[in-house]
């Protein structure tokens, strides 16, 4: 068997771009799907993987660890870059889809079999429409507030919202009030026995990310997410030592070795590898095996198309220290066109069940994916009230 060729296949979803990989091989009706998603980076993405694919056509698809190590070893350059390491996951996702329909048999049952019965998602409040999740105003704690409740009221345990605002390195009080305002909203709406998670987006500085961290500390968050820059690891540990609250990061880390240092510092009770760009299901598999050893949980991060939350899933049916899967529902109306996926969702609790099919268990609509063709993404643009520039 042979690997013939690899396809990109771009799908304009408003503020990302998907990026689908199609893997074709050698044997009639043989393929695999990854997703290689990196918002206003697309055009890169595709590019490398038009690269990497040099190093890939003619090999078997079935020998996927010695092909990563192709991928992120040869070439000189190593890929623990974001870009080279989105690349190689998107195709590295695709390889297992393709041994999972080899063997007839989900991905998950490649790793040893299932460890649990149903996969917990959350969802981003609004259920990822932008306007919901990254426009909301801080200062708006009744609008986080009806948010948690239509998050609540559609099955959801538990959601993430982002409740703290864009700060300088050094601010007063008033944006610290306003995050424990919208939460102390967001945790009266829905009770104790709901999961609130907060994503600081790693906006704050290190100070101001001990501020927050205090601050919200008496709401009893599911996690704390990126608290400071994930450059800073040991401001980052120092914050998880000075709070009860699980802090959570790794959405941004490319590779093995930087969980290995964040685990080494106890930066973090939480690790969040997105599969999409860590270095695919075959890194992230090593990733949750170096969590295990530091009894640390994963919760992966996954805001991207459906192909990624297919990934996350099979993931996490396999790996013991997995918590909870990241989901998002609502972004564009037509998600569910793009995708026929073999795992059920439960409305009540938002519990998936496993997926019988091979592999991922996925198949891309591509007449869906062509009626979306790509678009510039959204821009983002942050500044402080000084026109300095900020983090978005």
């Amino acid at each position: 068997m042979k690997i013939t060729k690899i396809e990109t296949l771009v799908c304009h979803a408003r503020m990302r771009n998907w990026i689908f990989v199609k893997v074709l091989t050698d044997q009639p009706g043989l393929w695999g799907w990854g997703e290689a998603t990196l918002e206003w980076h697309t055009r890169s993405v595709v590019g490398a993987i038009e690269d990497l694919g040099s190093l890939l056509i003619g090999e078997d698809p079935t020998r996927i660890e010695h092909l990563w190590q192709m991928m992120h070893r040869q070439h000189f350059w190593h890929g623990n870059g974001i870009v080279r390491g989105t690349a190689i996951s998107g195709i590295d996702i695709a390889l297992w889809d393709i041994l999972g329909k080899v063997h007839g048999v989900p991905c998950h049952a490649l790793w040893g079999g299932r460890v649990r019965d149903g996969v917990r998602l959350y969802c981003h409040l609004g259920g990822g429409r932008m306007e919901d999740f990254y426009q909301a105003r801080p200062d708006d704690a009744a609008r986080f507030a009806d948010l948690a409740r239509q998050a609540v009221a559609e099955g959801f345990t538990a959601f993430k919202a982002m409740a703290v605002p864009e700060t300088q390195p050094i601010e007063g009080l008033q944006p610290v009030r306003y995050a424990a305002t919208c939460v102390q909203a967001m945790r009266e709406a829905v009770g104790e026995g709901i999961d609130i998670m907060v994503d600081c987006h790693a906006r704050p500085s290190p100070r101001m990310g001990h501020l927050f961290a205090a601050a919200l500390e008496p709401f009893g968050l599911y996690f704390l997410e990126e608290p400071c820059w994930p450059e800073c690891m040991d401001d980052m540990a120092a914050i998880q030592r000075s709070v009860r609250t699980p802090i959570a990061t790794g959405e941004r880390l490319v590779g093995l070795a930087p969980f290995r240092d964040l685990l080494e510092k106890r930066g973090a009770s939480v690790l969040q590898p997105d599969l999409t760009h860590c270095g695919g299901l075959t890194e992230g598999r090593r990733i949750a095996a170096l969590a295990e050893a530091y009894r640390v949980g994963l919760a992966p991060h996954n805001p991207q198309g459906p192909v990624s939350t297919a990934a996350s899933i099979e993931f996490g049916f396999s790996t013991p220290s997995y918590l909870i899967c990241e989901s998002v529902h609502a972004d564009v109306p037509w998600r569910h066109e793009v995708v026929d996926q073999g795992f059920t969702v439960e409305p009540k609790g938002r519990i998936v069940r496993p997926n019988p099919r091979p592999g991922l268990g996925v198949e891309i609509n591509e007449a869906v994916v062509k009626a979306h063709p790509f678009e510039q993404e959204i821009l983002q643009r942050s500044f402080y009230r000084d026109g300095s520039v900020g983090d978005w």
